[in-house]
């Protein structure tokens, strides 16, 4: 019980360090900031879609991209990545309806030198065709990265690029808000924005000082002259997380990056079951790790450490109290324990209100934790067992 004990009481200390010094993670505050003024000219902006059998996504979200309320030029080009259930068809019909030009090209194979993911070459495909000018993004314009299921409240593309104006971002991001319709989306979602952002503290990434560098794929607004200088995506080719290596891109040439939550740029994609959850956190899980088995082995032993032990403590604590073991160190288990507990459901309580989630969620946290152990072990089997990170079906290098 001693050892326990003391256990308990350094996870409690861990809790207290993550909450008071660890960037903020826990809070829901980076939300995009009023712009102060708007620019006097407003920049081109070039959205890029990559899709991969979306059919059944496009009606509930093309017509909010192509129907966004922004003053300056807007050109959107869908990229259909080799779909088989009549993607660009459905784009197509979906455009000619619309007030706003939609150009749909078929993806092409990657080029025989170097490895591509599947969705950084639909991308680098798109921001090709984007070109420069009146139609496209010059310069000095935008290119706006986002994908087939993300919805879009009208004015949200204005917003971000006054944002990046008014204080010279080269890259705007906004997570999603997911979709929790179902029991098992209630159950992971929000954790699964909470641990990103305990990865990678929003406000570590705004800030330019820092190595911490991450956007959210669904909505990246990236200056063109950043991707010029970069050479476009060629330097994250094979990067299986494109969102992140974005960021990391963009930071590593002294680029300023913003990220941010947000309740105007919603995911639509279902995941109705545990099944479909799993393969969205074990098809990258691993490779966010690097590869590393030790890694892998310490992020699992900090899973455990960080969220399963507080509340064993707890219990086991209290079980030998309330059995007329009082002492001191089963008093001081128990107390560490439910300690390090109330910490952990303290920091998810503003997630599990911007999902407008009961509050009474928060102490199933260490559960929830437990399932993303098990992804992550599951994303490091697969990899060793050729079923590595896929995207829309297909394995992502190629």
């Amino acid at each position: 019980m001693l050892a326990l004990s003391i256990a308990c009481a350094a996870a409690a200390v861990a809790w207290l360090y993550l909450i008071a010094g660890h960037g903020g993670f826990w809070r829901t505050g980076q939300r995009l900031p009023p712009a102060a003024g708007e620019p006097g000219t407003w920049p081109d902006v070039v959205a890029v879609v990559p899709a991969r059998n979306e059919a059944a996504m496009l009606p509930a979200t093309l017509p909010a991209l192509l129907g966004q309320e922004y003053p300056g030029t807007l050109a959107v080009i869908l990229v259909d990545d080799g779909s088989s259930d009549g993607t660009a068809g459905v784009a197509e019909r979906i455009a000619a309806g619309s007030g706003r030009p939609l150009r749909v090209i078929s993806g092409a194979p990657p080029p025989p030198e170097g490895r591509w993911a599947g969705k950084v070459w639909a991308m680098a495909q798109g921001l090709r065709a984007a070109g420069a000018g009146p139609a496209g993004a010059g310069p000095d314009g935008y290119v706006l990265f986002t994908d087939a299921d993300i919805a879009w409240a009208p004015g949200t593309l204005r917003a971000l690029v006054a944002a990046a104006e008014g204080d010279d971002r080269d890259l705007v991001s906004q997570m999603a808000l997911l979709r929790t319709a179902s029991g098992w989306e209630r159950a992971v979602v929000p954790a699964f924005v909470y641990f990103f952002a305990q990865l990678y503290p929003f406000r570590r990434v705004n800030a330019p000082g820092s190595r911490t560098a991450a956007a959210a794929g669904g909505c990246m607004l990236v200056r063109r002259a950043a991707l010029e200088k970069s050479g476009g995506l060629a330097p994250i080719s094979g990067a299986l997380i494109d969102d992140v290596a974005l960021g990391a891109m963009i930071k590593r040439q002294r680029g300023r990056t913003w990220l941010g939550l947000s309740r105007q740029v919603v995911s639509v994609r279902p995941y109705p079951g545990l099944a479909s959850l799993w393969q969205m956190v074990a098809r990258s899980a691993y490779t966010q790790l690097k590869y590393s088995p030790a890694i892998l082995a310490g992020t699992l032993a900090g899973l455990l450490f960080l969220y399963v032990l507080p509340p064993a403590g707890a219990i086991t604590g209290l079980a030998a109290v309330t059995a007329g073991s009082e002492t001191a160190a089963a008093v001081l288990t128990a107390a560490a324990g439910l300690a390090g507990w109330a910490l952990m459901s303290l920091s998810y309580l503003p997630m599990l209100r911007l999902y407008r989630l009961s509050p009474l969620r928060a102490p199933g946290l260490p559960l929830i934790a437990l399932l993303y152990a098990g992804m992550t072990a599951d994303s490091a089997r697969r990899h060793y067992t050729g079923r590595g990170a896929e995207w829309r079906g297909r394995t992502n290098l190629r």
